[in-house]
Parts: C-alpha cells; sequence; structure tokens
C-alpha cells in the first residue's frame, strides 16, 4: 500500500499545466481564425452614400460581429475536442481520475474563454486601426470608451466563450457516450431551420437565447452564464460516470 496521499488539486494543476503545453494548437487556432474574421470584416457590414451641392459622401459600417462568429464557433469546436478518445487517453499517462480529467479540461476552457474574450473584445478596435492606417478612410468610433466600458465589454465576452464551451463540452460527451448523436444533433439543427417559428421548441430555444442577450446587468448576466456552464459541465461529468474506463 503506498503511502503518498493523492491530493486532488495537485494532481489538477499538473494535469492543467500538462494539457496547457500539450494543447497549445488549440490557441494558435483561435488566432487564425480571428485573423480569418478580422479580414472579412474588412469588407464591411452595410453602408450608405448620398450628397448635395456638389459634395458626394459613402458610409460603410464596420463592426467584429465575423470575428466574434468566429470565436465562437472556436470555443464550441475546441470543446468537443477535448472529450474526443485520444486527448482523453492522454489523461492515462498521469494518475488520474474522470473527476481530475474533467476539472483539468474546465480550466482549459476557462483559460481559452480569458484569453479568447479578450482577443475578440480586443479585434473590434485592431479592425478600426486597420481601416483607419490601411483602407485610407476616417473612422468615427462614436462615445469614447470608459474604464468600465472596457471592463463590461470584456467581461461580457469572456462569459459568452465560456458559454460556448461549455456547450460544446457537453455535445462532446454526448457524441462519445453514443456516436448516434453525431448525426441526431446536426439532424435536430437543420430541423428547426426547416420548422421554423411554428415550432414550440424552436420558441423555447429564441427564449433561451434571450435569456442570455437581453440582460441589461452584467453582474446578472455573469450569474446566468456561470451557473448555466456550471449545470453544463457537471451534466458532462455525469454523462461520462456512465461509459465504461477508456471508452
Amino acid at each position: 500500500m503506498s503511502l503518498i496521499e493523492v491530493n486532488l488539486p495537485e494532481i489538477v494543476k499538473k494535469q492543467y499545466l500538462f494539457k496547457l503545453k500539450s494543447y497549445n494548437r488549440i490557441f494558435s487556432s483561435m488566432v487564425v481564425l480571428q485573423i480569418v474574421g478580422i479580414l472579412f470584416s474588412l469588407g464591411g457590414t452595410g453602408g450608405g452614400g448620398g450628397g448635395s451641392n456638389n459634395i458626394e459622401y459613402k458610409v460603410s459600417y464596420y463592426s467584429s460581429t465575423t470575428v466574434m462568429f468566429f470565436t465562437f464557433l472556436w470555443a464550441f469546436i475546441s470543446a468537443i475536442l477535448l472529450t474526443t478518445k485520444a486527448n482523453r487517453f492522454d489523461d492515462f499517462s498521469l494518475i488520474t481520475t474522470r473527476v481530475c480529467s474533467h476539472l483539468s479540461n474546465f480550466l482549459i476552457l476557462l483559460t481559452a474563454s480569458i484569453l479568447g474574450g479578450l482577443s475578440f473584445f480586443l479585434s473590434g478596435f485592431l479592425l478600426k486601426l486597420i481601416i483607419y492606417f490601411f483602407v485610407n478612410r476616417l473612422v468615427y468610433t462614436g462615445e469614447g470608451y470608459v474604464p468600465l466600458d472596457f471592463l463590461i465589454g470584456i467581461t461580457s465576452s469572456v462569459l459568452y466563450v465560456l458559454l460556448f464551451c461549455a456547450l460544446g463540452y457537453v455535445t462532446g460527451t454526448l457524441v462519445q457516450l453514443h456516436k448516434g448523436f453525431i448525426l441526431l444533433l446536426p439532424g435536430l439543427y437543420i430541423g428547426l431551420i426547416i420548422w421554423g417559428d411554428n415550432n414550440r421548441f424552436v420558441r423555447i430555444l429564441k427564449n433561451i437565447t434571450e435569456f442570455f442577450t437581453t440582460e441589461q446587468s452584467i453582474i446578472l448576466f455573469g450569474i446566468k452564464v456561470i451557473i448555466t456552464a456550471g449545470m453544463l459541465f457537471a451534466f458532462a461529468i455525469a454523462i461520462s460516470n456512465r461509459m465504461e474506463v477508456k471508452q
């Protein structure tokens, strides 16, 4: 019998540092996708123009919405990749349990959420700089930012990315539980598009979306996301406990 006492926090810490080095491709892919999103955003999201008294003007609207889409997609897919069998097998090279593995994965996704949310928020300013210096257009940014606006913007971006990480982690765990979910989940998504607003489930899904996107208080929004993400991760842990060892 070993006299060494197993320390859960220490094991989780070692696994987290190990995965942080092993999964660095996750963060490099984030940079690539956000650069692609910025390049797509250079075309603008709309605009208009007019003129009078021999003066003509043209207005173009730019936003980091495309970067946001790519960041959320990256978060969702990266979380799924953490649940694959190949990545789970890496945990068996260390002394671990499924709880330790899930906790270290959660820390990886939390780190990814912080980096992804921060870079996504700052990409809007980078886009304006690129347009100003290289597209040769005057840039009007609206009202100025105050430090509180930066804090709220970064916090909300991180929380949104964390929410998509949690959704991806649950999706990946379901697929590992039964391969039928590979066809079921995309089929469900396509069905929602076909049915439209006439389907009750679609209306429920819209209400859930509005539950997060229409919240005005950053504190309440944070509470909503943290509780939801915690429930999703707990659900993923409960699902994985039904799997056989090294399944």
